[in-house]
């Protein structure tokens, strides 16, 4: 057995150190209390005075360990430890020869609990100052509780009014805010039906609303005289099954400019002082009536403004179809007489045509033959070029197709290019793309109209040379046509739809060309887009479903 292994048996930390401050001895407590340690001189820099002396210029004034060491006698002293956190110890150093026994006594638990209790003290005489103070407060407090409680309830309505034209709305918040005001479990709005029948419009239970609800002589009458009434009662009106206990029922009346239009009810288990109340009551009154009439007021403003919005579309989109049909029916007369007028000097010249042909025959002269049969196979193929464009012209217009019908939509777009071959002629490369179409169901010279309208459009966009690129194609049982070009593209294409809106100078354009097209993709149950940069071009893509 060692020593100093005594102080193993000690609860308490021990450490020995000889006159060179040398550790000779640590008992199994210190190592535990302190396994950091490293050696004296840094443990003898985290243990210090709570207080020292700040005039000393001598350090080792200031060290507990060094003082135990050098003094004569033994030594006693109250310090701290710091490392991770702050402890507290009772320091005991005996000297024994050349040896200084330090006994670390660790009172951080004492020292905890006499501030706790020195807390407490102050906490209680703090307390009782406090309790001195809050009876003044309090009966401060429930003066200007009635009056804050007042003015908040105005306030909220007034932010409600003015956060919402909803009558509903409004209702239904200065109903929440009066039932939490007064405690109440009941609460409804009700409008003025007739004398003394009264109608639940809005209410905080939902199951109360639409009910008819009527009140004892006494209480309509000043209902009718605009007096906020508060009663003791079993029944909530006349007709209302009774409550188990008395209730507080408050009746206040809704005016706009000396006309009832309701009440709200309250219901209440609390004791009312309707004086300390009264006053509020009144002015939310005053404000719920003006804000009802204003509400229902703008309600009805909204509606005839959207009824007259949809009457102003309906009327636009009728001005439209009345353009196109008379537009159509116009163009229609006038392709028919047109296409009689030429068909009847078409079979003259056509008639002389085969006369010349046989007359041909009989010329002796092989080179004068020769070169009649060539000026006659001209004028045979300019007669049937002629005949092929009255009949495109005719199918184009079909003024006898007002049906839906399948068309192939290939051969309509073919149809168009052929009409429109003057504005692409020598100057403007058109590249179809045309997909494996099914039939669609169509009014196909209504979607003829659209093809040309677009197709006409880009050919006007195209400065000098170009190319206009048609695709087609029937993807997830759409079709889709689009028709791109390579032009001047759209500085507003969000107002291309619009009627009377056009790129095109003063008489050339009339803006409805796109604006009908519109229309009648969207008689098809499909939609119209447009893609456009300007200098760069513009893509129309058509889709429309194959059934509708």
């Amino acid at each position: 057995m060692g020593k100093f292994d005594i102080f193993n048996k000690f609860n308490t930390a021990v450490i020995v150190l000889n006159d060179n401050l040398e550790v000779v001895f640590r008992n199994n407590v210190f190592k535990r209390e302190f396994p950091d340690f490293e050696n004296v001189k840094k443990f003898s820099h985290k243990l210090y005075y709570e207080v020292y002396a700040l005039d000393s210029s001598d350090v080792k004034v200031h060290s507990p360990i060094i003082q135990a060491i050098e003094s004569e006698e033994d030594f006693s002293a109250y310090v701290l430890y710091q490392d991770s956190k702050i402890k507290y110890y009772d320091m005991n150093s005996s000297k024994r020869g050349n040896y200084t026994t330090i006994i670390l006594t660790d009172v951080s638990a004492k020292v905890s609990l006499e501030n706790i209790r020195s807390e407490n003290s102050e906490l209680k005489n703090n307390i009782k100052l406090l309790g001195d103070e809050n009876k003044i407060l309090s009966k401060i407090k429930l003066q200007a509780q009635s009056q804050a409680m007042k003015l908040l309830l105005l306030n909220n309505v007034s932010n409600i009014i003015r956060e919402s034209i909803n009558p509903s709305v409004i209702l239904n918040s200065a109903l929440v805010e009066l039932t939490q005001m007064f405690a109440a479990f009941r609460g409804y709005y009700a409008s003025c039906v007739k004398e003394n029948s009264f109608k639940i419009q809005e209410s905080i239970n939902k199951k109360d609303k639409d009910k008819l609800i009527s009140f004892d002589k006494n209480v309509y009458e000043n209902i009718q005289q605009g007096i906020v009434s508060c009663l003791t009662c079993r029944k909530e009106y006349l007709s209302a099954e009774p409550f188990k206990e008395n209730v507080q029922r408050i009746v206040m009346p809704i005016f706009h400019l000396n006309k009832l239009i309701g009440i709200i009810v309250l219901t209440t288990k609390q004791k009312i002082k309707l004086d300390d109340t009264l006053e509020v009551l009144n002015g939310v009154s005053l404000q719920l009536g003006n804000a009802i009439i204003q509400a229902e007021l703008y309600k009805k403003n909204e509606e005839m403004v959207k009824d007259l919005r949809k009457t102003l579309k309906e009327l636009q989109d009728t001005q439209l179809k009345l353009i196109n049909s008379e537009k159509m029916a116009s163009l229609g007369q006038l392709v028919a007489g047109v296409a009689h007028e030429i068909n009847t000097p078409v079979a003259s010249i056509k008639s002389n045509n085969e006369i010349t042909k046989k007359l041909i025959t009989q010329i002796n002269d092989k080179e004068l033959a020769g070169l009649l049969n060539e000026v006659n196979e001209i004028d045979t193929e300019a007669i049937a070029r002629i005949n092929r464009l009255v009949v495109s012209l005719r199918k184009f217009v079909r003024l006898d197709e007002a049906e839906l019908q399948d068309a192939d939509i290939n051969k309509e777009i073919d149809l168009t290019l052929d009409l429109i071959r003057h504005e692409t002629k020598n100057r403007i490369e058109v590249v179809k793309n045309y997909g494996k179409l099914p039939p669609i169901k169509c009014y196909p010279n209504m979607l003829n109209q659209v093809f040309m309208n677009i197709l006409v459009n880009a050919a006007h966009a195209i400065k000098g040379e170009g190319i206009i690129t048609i695709d087609t194609a029937f993807k997830n049982k759409n079709l889709v046509v689009k028709i791109k070009d390579t032009g001047c593209g759209i500085k507003e294409p969000d107002k291309i739809f619009f009627a009377g809106y056009t790129t095109k100078g003063v008489g050339v354009g009339t803006g409805l060309g796109l604006a009908i097209s519109q229309k009648i993709v969207e008689k098809h149950h499909g939609k119209i887009d447009v893609k456009t940069k300007i200098n760069k071009g513009s893509e129309f893509c058509i889709t429309i479903p194959s059934k509708y």
